[in-house]
């Protein structure tokens, strides 16, 4: 039997992205490191920040959405390089 454990991350607010980019020139690119588990940023991969956009949540899984939540969502996508496509 696996261990499991009780994984809750600080997510940023907006003011906390403000104030870490603050002082940033404008034309500063941003990556993201993405953990390779949960907490584990030793092994990282790291992609470039491509957008920011609205994403509605359902707040009733499996049933009827009452209402939805919206939450902003960073997105990213591999930096910049040459790459072999994939053809699985």
């Amino acid at each position: 039997m696996t261990d499991t454990f009780e994984h809750n991350p600080r997510v940023w607010t907006a003011a906390r992205l403000r104030e870490a980019l603050q002082g940033l020139p404008d034309d500063t690119p941003i990556h993201v490191g993405v953990a390779d588990g949960p907490g584990d940023f030793d092994g990282y991969t790291e992609y470039a920040l491509v957008n920011l956009e609205p994403v509605e949540k359902d707040t009733a899984p499996g049933g009827p959405a009452v209402h939805a939540d919206v939450e902003y969502t960073l997105f990213a996508d591999f930096k910049a390089g040459q790459y072999h496509y994939d053809l699985d």
